[in-house]
């Protein structure tokens, strides 16, 4: 996943697209959030001035930092309403975009700066300056190379981020005796392939090429995915042995390890280690770690993506998308959007693993937090001020309300594959023993 979406040569999203295809938009892959309607941004940075109030209203050090911020809509839709809380919007000190594509970049810099505005290169990433409040905004390839100080108060979005982390694979095996008596002391074979008797081992997924001829009939390509395309190029096979990633990842948490004795053989398991870094670098930057003490916690993160919400692992979740629909996530690599479930679960127990001065609120449906949020109230508005402004252009109005009503009852629809109802949301805070509760997920606004 990772050398199809990010390598340097040939990624997804660094280079592999033919030129004028976009990835985002009705025109490209696939269509997200932000890109539905301004309103989904604007709640975004409601929640950010929210938690801002919450904490104590710090007048400087604050951060803004998105990771995978697209064509920097949502950062855009998020500043221009913290705009309307000057003392929040002046106590920002710099705005960290966190992306791998240079395409990527550019298009965040000419949204967010200008497109005339100049772009510098240091040693942490390239340097410009934000329309909003003249803000230093800074991009960098990777989160670990933003700074991590005990007087910052972050606030950190992963919209859409997660699922794109590469993944494992695992599926669970019974694996039949192999030697009839204990090893010698002598012997260097691994313990992992020799037993006395009968046990259950993880066994990694891995990807190899597909064999020569091989047809969508050979390879069991789902009819919904073999449509007006090729055959993949490559498939997934069952490792022979245990590989590394299998020995550890799947003992790595309860929740997994209990899939032993819950399901047994054939149990599936998908594990995102990526997911765990992040989380941890999140969780490290608001409460504070061993190695990056914090005396006071602050800062939020905002996690918004697919996957269940009820603590389940992921399964057969990994998928390619191409132009609008579902195609395999194995056919023509770099030129397909690939994408997993999102463990919200481990996302949680990473966080509260790295830091103890965190809590976890969610995750909750994306049409609940959306709705908490004051989507409708916000919607109302929108529409009545297109209304106001319309003059004797009614019939332009009118088509102008309906798609905003249309765009936002796509954004909470709760039917089946509804992004209200697939997309959740997941908030990271600091720690206050549960006695507040976050606005968006059941809680209010305290002063």
């Amino acid at each position: 996943m990772r050398m199809c979406l990010t390598a340097d040569i040939g990624g997804y999203y660094t280079g592999a697209l033919e030129e004028g295809r976009d990835q985002f938009g009705l025109k490209g892959d696939f269509v997200t959030s932000p890109e539905i309607s301004q309103v989904f941004g604007e709640l975004c940075g409601i929640w950010y001035v929210a938690e801002w109030i919450a904490q104590g209203r710090q007048s400087k050090g604050v951060e803004l930092i998105e990771v995978g911020p697209g064509r920097g809509t949502l950062m855009d839709d998020m500043l221009r309403t913290i705009q309307r809380f000057p003392a929040m919007a002046n106590s920002i000190d710099a705005i960290y975009m966190v992306e791998a594509s240079p395409e990527l970049r550019e298009a965040q810099k000419n949204l967010l700066c200008g497109k005339d505005a100049p772009m510098t290169e240091s040693k942490v990433g390239y340097h410009s300056v934000c329309k909003y409040n003249a803000l230093p905004i800074v991009w960098t390839e990777t989160i670990k190379s933003i700074p991590i100080a005990p007087e910052k108060m972050p606030f950190i979005m992963a919209h859409e981020f997660f699922d794109a982390l590469p993944i494992h694979a695992f599926e669970l095996v019974s694996v039949p005796a192999t030697q009839t008596a204990p090893p010698s002391p002598a012997d260097t074979a691994s313990p992992s392939t020799k037993t006395s008797h009968p046990t259950l081992q993880w066994r990694e997924m891995l990807v190899s090429p597909t064999p020569p001829g091989s047809t969508h009939a050979s390879l069991n390509t789902p009819a919904s995915q073999s449509r007006d395309t090729p055959p993949p190029d490559f498939q997934l096979t069952l490792a022979k042995a245990p590989t590394r990633h299998a020995l550890y990842l799947p003992e790595s948490s309860p929740r997994y390890r209990a899939l032993k004795s819950t399901v047994g053989a054939g149990a599936l398991l998908e594990i995102c280690p990526d997911a765990a870094l992040y989380a941890s670098d999140f969780a490290a930057r608001i409460g504070g770690s061993a190695q990056h003490p914090k005396p006071k916690a602050s800062g939020a993160a905002l996690v918004l993506d697919y996957g269940p919400g009820d603590g389940t692992v992921p399964t057969n979740s990994l998928r390619g998308i191409s132009r609008h629909r579902r195609v395999s996530p194995f056919a023509g690599p770099g030129l397909t959007d690939l994408s997993a479930d999102v463990d919200f679960a481990a996302i949680a127990e990473a966080a509260t693993r790295a830091s103890e001065g965190v809590e976890v609120h969610g995750p909750v449906s994306q049409a609940d937090f959306l709705q908490w949020m004051g989507i409708r109230e916000r919607v109302d508005m929108l529409t009545r001020a297109i209304k106001d402004a319309a003059g004797t252009n009614a019939v332009e109005a009118d088509k102008k309300v309906e798609d905003v009503k249309k765009a936002w009852t796509r954004l909470v629809d709760r039917g089946p594959g509804g992004m209200g109802k697939v997309y959740k949301a997941l908030a990271i805070l600091p720690e206050n023993e549960g006695k507040r509760r976050p606005v968006g997920f059941g809680g209010d606004i305290a002063a």
